[in-house]
């Protein structure tokens, strides 16, 4: 008890700093376990419903960067099994080799400036640009680290601002990265001892606020909120807290608890943060077993894709898995088969 009126004057003095959150929020965490797994997942968390389907899209796709004449043009070197946001975005997904991608709200994001003269990329369709490029988290780093096209974005569909997003990706190495545009700079946290992102603050600070609820240890006390900074020190202690099971079963188990621990209940509001939402779905990725999972907050199950089982070739049709509105089909087990033909969606762009 001696140490109890320090830790309540440091969470004063921490609620003072936390800044006020004003976009969407959501929570990434990469699990490190026995035998070398990885598992990556992801929550969702958005105030209406996000349109959301599962795609499949197979390697040698042509794709434009979908920012006027001079978007940056590309073939896909892998396939991917994908979830959109409205159906005009890739948000999330893993590809063929093993790589996942998390696209996350960052209310701090600052792009360069766009003048169409330089090679641009639609901000909607970054994520599926890695998918479609990279098998390891440190290619991807080394070229977009080169910072050779600009990341344009545009207004959320129906919404008057603009897609603020920061991008996360990890391997099945268990390597890490992270990307968020601060002041215009592109800026890069890459290794695997950042398995955990949220939204606001930017990174550099998350990581100094965590370090505070370190220093308390999770055994103690953890917040509880759902503001980002408690959902990333929650995430941090929890997913180094679970036991690293050899049984797959169990590992994939535990991390689905721990992206449960970290979501919005649904029709949750905060009345001076409304835009604070409710966690729609979530994803789990198992790198080493190329099994992607999704859990909708509207169905009493989840359900999962074997990229194992998929033709990814180039002659390979797209095919897609309606989830519904809301997501509220209800799946389970091995959905590959499921999937119908569909052609490709479009790309928000310029």
């Amino acid at each position: 008890m001696s140490r109890l009126p320090a830790v309540l004057s440091g969470l004063a003095l921490l609620a003072g700093q936390l800044p006020s959150m004003s976009a969407d929020a959501c929570t990434r965490l990469v699990y490190h376990g026995a035998n070398d797994d990885v598992i990556t997942a992801r929550s969702m968390d958005w105030k209406v419903d996000v349109g959301t389907h599962l795609w499949i899209f197979p390697r040698g796709m042509a794709r434009s960067g979908e920012a006027g004449p001079n978007s940056v043009k590309w073939t896909s070197r892998y396939g991917s099994v994908i979830a959109t946001g409205y159906d005009i975005s890739t948000t999330d997904g893993m590809n063929e080799a093993g790589l996942a991608a998390n696209l996350l709200w960052l209310v701090e994001s600052e792009y360069p400036h766009y003048d169409g003269k330089q090679p641009g990329m639609s901000i909607a369709i970054w994520t599926q640009y890695v998918l479609d490029n990279f098998a390891t988290v440190k290619a991807a780093v080394d070229e977009l680290g080169k910072e050779s096209f600009v990341v344009v974005t545009d207004n959320i569909p129906g919404e008057e601002r603009l897609g603020t997003l920061h991008l996360a990706i990890s391997d099945a190495s268990g390597d890490s990265a992270i990307f968020e545009y601060i002041k215009g700079k592109l800026v890069i946290h890459h290794g695997p001892q950042y398995p955990v992102m949220t939204n606001s603050p930017i990174f550099d600070e998350q990581l100094a606020l965590n370090a505070y609820w370190k220093d308390i240890g999770g055994t103690t006390m953890l917040p509880g909120t759902n503001r980002s900074a408690d959902r990333f020190a929650r995430a941090s202690f929890y997913v180094n807290a679970i036991p690293k099971s050899e049984d797959p079963v169990t590992a994939l188990a535990s991390v689905f608890s721990v992206i449960r621990n970290v979501s919005v209940p649904l029709g949750i509001s905060t009345p001076d943060q409304p835009n604070i939402s409710s966690t729609r779905w979530r994803t789990v990725a198992d790198h080493k077993r190329k099994l992607y999972f999704f859990e909708s907050a509207m169905t009493p199950n989840s359900f999962w894709v074997d990229l194992k089982a998929i033709d990814f070739t180039p002659s390979a049709k797209v095919r897609k898995l309606d989830l519904g509105p809301n997501q509220t089909k209800t799946y389970s087990g091995e959905v590959s088969g499921q999937f119908q033909d569909a052609p490709a969606f479009k790309f928000l762009g310029l």
